[in-house]
């Protein structure tokens, strides 16, 4: 059904944090859509993944209240945020959950481990259209101007096709200017992988502790249909997501194994 802007009520979080530049220009953006209701941490939950907090209490505090907009800002993780915004901060369920926009990329194997994407899987459990974006520049004072055009087409194509149920999106833009963006590609998940490295460092007591560091490798960098090589052609990669984790294409094979082959238990 679609939903039009005066009636659209918008979830918006980031795990960067309710002051990153990334969640200030989709507010901004979100607004020409629709009532918004943004909450975050103070700080970055960057790496979350689905985490949840439940050993100790998730704090909550009104930031800001507008006819049009409400600022939250959370002690818990992105998947906190929504849960507990669904739960207990907004009138109705909302339309659309929105996250980002992430400073650094999100392709890839990077969507196990990202927070951004965990809120907008979060919201896809819910049965929401939910979308994820993320911007190739890690800098804290990336540009995030230069999407605006790409990103709004998104958006309008989203108000008016509404995502299947369990599906939601991983959108990437490429760092560039926005008139050296080429279009916009739906593609599949890179394969890839993190190469971590583990800093062994001492501190000022002479402790040791270590640092994570690594760097990404991309295992098919010439495969055009993926999104880790839209991205690095100047293209904003759309990546449909399931929720389901099953892997379909094995499980006949994973039945012969294990219901009528050697795995089977003798009685």
């Amino acid at each position: 059904m679609k939903v039009e802007n005066d009636e659209r009520l918008i979830l918006l979080t980031n795990d960067d944090g309710i002051y990153a530049g990334g969640i200030k220009r989709l507010t901004e953006i979100m607004e020409e859509y629709g009532k918004v209701v943004v909450i975050a941490a103070t700080e970055s939950r960057s790496g979350m993944s689905q985490a949840l907090t439940v050993k100790t209490p998730i704090r909550v505090k009104l930031l800001e209240e507008t006819e049009r907009k409400r600022v939250y800002v959370c002690s818990g993780t992105p998947a906190d945020g929504v849960k507990i915004a669904i739960s207990r901060l907004l009138e109705r369920r909302p339309d659309w959950v929105v996250s980002g926009i992430n400073h650094g990329s999100n392709a890839s194997v990077s969507v196990i481990y990202s927070g951004t994407m965990a809120a907008a899987i979060e919201g896809c459990l819910y049965g929401i259209s939910s979308v994820g974006f993320s911007l190739n520049d890690f800098s804290s004072d990336a540009n995030f101007n230069n999407l605006t055009g790409s990103l709004r087409g998104i958006l309008d194509t989203l108000a008016e096709n509404p995502l299947p149920p369990g599906v939601c999106l991983n959108v990437n833009f490429p760092s560039c200017s926005e008139e050296d963006i080429k279009g916009i590609r739906v593609c599949r998940q890179a394969a890839g992988s993190w190469q971590e490295e583990f800093d062994k460092r001492k501190d000022p007591m002479g402790k040791t502790y270590y640092w994570l560091t690594g760097v990404f490798m991309n295992q098919e960098p010439e495969a055009e249909d993926t999104d880790e090589w839209a991205i690095a052609n100047g293209y904003v990669s759309v990546v449909p997501v399931s929720v389901d984790m099953t892997a379909h294409a094995h499980l006949d094979d994973m039945r012969k194994i294990f219901e009528n082959g050697t795995a089977k238990k003798t009685q």
